[in-house]
């Protein structure tokens, strides 16, 4: 995971910039060019008041802003409960107007955490905790992840008249290996039942098979090693498929992984390594720390880097939203859009009570909204962008965009994974982008030098 600045986007500085992205990078030897790769806070605002009227709330310094994008998001959910009072009879007129209440109080608590107003914050975050409830609704369920949120930047919060924000990091050492197993558990699920994380994968092995027919040495450079889940899923099924592939297998695959603690890490390549052999497939497996650096122009720095190595093929897959912007309200309204569409998501496919479900909910999507809504500064790395705003930076690196051709196949995957309706994958302007009714979810794009 990489995490950077562009200075250079001057025009986006209110609303998009760093973030979490997953590369895939692939090295192929052999010809002239050897390596492929695939793959705040803070505003000046002050209240003049507090009060628990929501009715009383002062004019914020940036309200023309947040009043788009808060009635951008009610339309959106009225839409939703109106479509949702139709299918069922009776308490829904109620359960609509809960929806629209519990709405404006996560864009009140939000503005008075902007105003680091800590008073009428907490007073708030009191009426939410007893209206967001993690087996409610899809929108009570993902309110609850935020309230949590909420609560978490309102203990690191500065009092009004200073200036800053606390580190997390004790908050964070504190966890604890009970909530790191319990990380790994939710991934490992969000992984089996939901399709977002698979989609990237799917992308990313299809793009190498196409790049490197043929070949017989493969390198690739994964800098989202993290997202290979524990046995290494992607490239397990990358293996197969390379070991399967017409003609003769690689001679030899290197795996580089960035981004895994070191035990970790020698499971992985221990189980990868074993796999391959067994299909006939030498493989090397190494590792480099990551590093995450959040001056400006170290994103851009990291690509021109990558583009030295002059890659055969580069994947980028990333969620398409915009979590990266410098002012806290846009960011909190930006996610709470895009994890509203996942929970809806979650809810079609499984019962209320499922458990499954709630761990994937609690822990896994949970926490990035924690990391998006309460950390700042290098504590932040949950920093997606839409796929826009990385064509441009890609173009400025130098990167020229490959049209990924298949949207058959991507259909495909789709239906043999069952997953419910609701799901679609479009073509965009040579991406593929993976959403639920319409909402774009993840975007994978394909570049070469």
């Amino acid at each position: 995971m990489l995490a950077g600045c562009d200075q250079e986007e001057a025009e986006e500085a209110r609303g998009q910039k760093r973030l979490k992205r997953t590369y895939s990078m692939v090295e192929s030897v052999g010809s002239n060019s050897p390596i492929a790769n695939t793959g705040g806070f803070g505003c000046g605002i002050r209240r003049c008041s507090s009060t628990s009227s929501l009715n009383t709330l002062p004019r914020l310094h940036f309200r023309d802003h947040i009043w788009m994008y808060t009635q951008r998001y009610l339309a959106a959910e009225a839409v939703k409960e109106e479509a949702a009072a139709s299918a069922v009879i009776g308490g829904e007129e109620d359960g609509s107007a809960d929806g629209m209440r519990l709405v404006q109080l996560l864009v009140a608590c939000a503005e008075a955490m902007a105003c680091r107003d800590k008073a009428y914050a907490s007073s708030l975050l009191s009426e939410l905790r007893s209206q967001a409830l993690v087996f409610g609704t899809s929108f009570q369920r993902v309110a609850s992840c935020f309230v949590q949120a909420l609560a978490d930047r309102l203990s690191l919060l500065q009092p009004l008249g200073t200036s800053g924000f606390v580190s997390p990091a004790a908050a964070a050492a504190a966890a604890g290996a009970t909530a790191f197993d319990k990380k790994e558990e939710a991934l490992r699920l969000a992984y089996e039942i939901c399709p977002y994380i698979e989609f990237g994968h799917f992308v990313a092995n299809t793009s190498i098979l196409e790049a490197f027919e043929g070949e017989s040495f493969v390198h690739v450079v994964d800098l989202g090693m993290s997202l290979g889940l524990p046995r290494g899923h992607q490239w397990r099924w990358l293996i197969q498929s390379l070991a399967g592939r017409p003609g003769r297998p690689p001679r030899r695959l290197r795996i580089t992984a960035i981004g895994l603690s070191a035990k970790k890490f020698r499971s992985i390549g221990d189980e990868l390594e074993a796999y391959a052999l067994h299909l006939g497939i030498n493989l090397d497996i190494l590792q480099l720390h990551r590093v995450v650096k959040e001056s400006r122009g170290a994103l851009n720095s990291v690509l021109q880097m990558i583009r030295q190595l002059s890659p055969k093929v580069l994947v980028l897959v990333e969620q398409d939203s915009s979590h990266n912007g410098p002012f806290f309200l846009g960011r909190f309204m930006e996610a709470l859009h895009y994890y509203s569409a996942i929970f809806d998501s979650l809810d079609a496919m499984f019962p209320k009570y499922d458990t499954r479900r709630a761990k994937v909910e609690q822990f896994y999507f949970a926490e990035e909204i924690k990391n998006i809504v309460s950390c700042e500064g290098p504590a932040r790395v949950e920093r997606h962008e839409r796929v826009d705003q990385w064509r441009r930076r890609m173009s400025r690196a130098g990167f020229q965009s490959a049209p990924i051709k298949m949207m058959a196949q991507a259909k495909q995957w789709l239906g043999k994974n069952k997953v419910c309706q609701g799901f679609t994958v479009v073509e965009e302007k040579g991406c593929l982008v993976l959403g639920w009714n319409s909402k774009p979810i993840v975007a994978a794009s394909c570049w070469k030098c």
